[in-house]
């Protein structure tokens, strides 16, 4: 290779570990910067440990707001082992969850929703209505 082609590798190499950075940057922002957060109360109806290489707590609460009307589901993601624990074992009960909404992140890999779980208290004797 003559020179002009080595240097045009080097910058290429160099372009490439930058975008690699800014990417790595990026997803680090998201994954830690919190959009909004709150908490819904409702039944857990689905919860399974999904993935083929990357593994993530993915569930699904009931919402009942009234007797009569149609129950809103809401989606979210547990990354925390300890709280995937809590929500299996409080299956079947009317449990309140504490989230994180996180924008913007990149792939599915780290979860299927932008709603991570990070707590969960089981209500015990209260009537949805």
């Amino acid at each position: 290779m003559n020179g002009y082609a080595m240097r045009a590798l080097k910058y290429l190499l160099w372009l490439l570990i930058l975008a690699m950075g800014l990417f790595a940057l990026y997803t680090w922002g998201t994954l830690t910067w919190v959009y909004s957060s709150g908490e819904r109360a409702g039944y857990v109806q689905k919860f399974s440990n999904k993935g083929y290489i990357c593994k993530t707590w993915e569930g699904e609460l009931l919402l009942v707001s009234m007797p009569g009307t149609l129950a809103e589901k809401f989606q979210f993601s547990v990354r925390d082992e300890s709280v995937a624990k809590k929500i299996n074992d409080s299956m079947g009960k009317r449990v309140k969850i504490e989230y994180k909404e996180h924008k913007g992140i990149p792939s599915t890999c780290f979860a299927d929703t932008a709603y991570y779980v990070d707590n969960i208290q089981v209500l015990e004797n209260q009537s949805p209505y």
